[in-house]
């Protein structure tokens, strides 16, 4: 079993997720979100927007990803807080990078952020277990 350094400052390794269509459509339609912005190229830009985008659930489940992808699969993801920014559109990257921002024993927060070409998509944390 490894040792995780967790000490408050300690920078998590960057993740780097391409958005394909595949990746928006197929998770959208996992979370039973099926708002045709996330899967309807036609309907997004009649709506305004630049293309398909990713939807919250899967954004929020991204970020429990970036931080258990570092934690370990004994890391239980404890709470989340997650603040929207601009939306990830279909062919942009969605860039993950995180610090800890507090520890309490095993209990661990990390701040995190998520962004795209046009800024910040997501910010929060992530609190977990060890």
């Amino acid at each position: 079993m490894r040792t995780l350094e967790m000490a408050v400052g300690t920078t998590l390794p960057e993740l780097v997720i391409p958005l394909t269509p595949t990746l928006i459509i197929s998770t959208a339609l996992a979370t039973r979100d099926f708002t045709p912005v996330h899967h309807d190229v036609e309907i997004a830009r009649a709506q305004g927007s630049q293309d398909i985008f990713l939807n919250i659930l899967t954004t929020m489940g991204l970020m429990e990803r970036f931080v258990t992808d570092w934690a370990g699969p004994e890391a239980l993801i404890r709470g989340i807080n997650v603040k929207l920014g601009v939306p990830a559109y279909a062919g942009d990257t969605l860039t993950f990078t995180g610090t800890v921002a507090e520890r309490d024993g095993d209990i661990g927060t990390v701040d995190v952020r998520g962004t795209v070409s046009l800024g910040a998509h997501a910010t929060g944390t992530v609190r977990f277990s060890l």
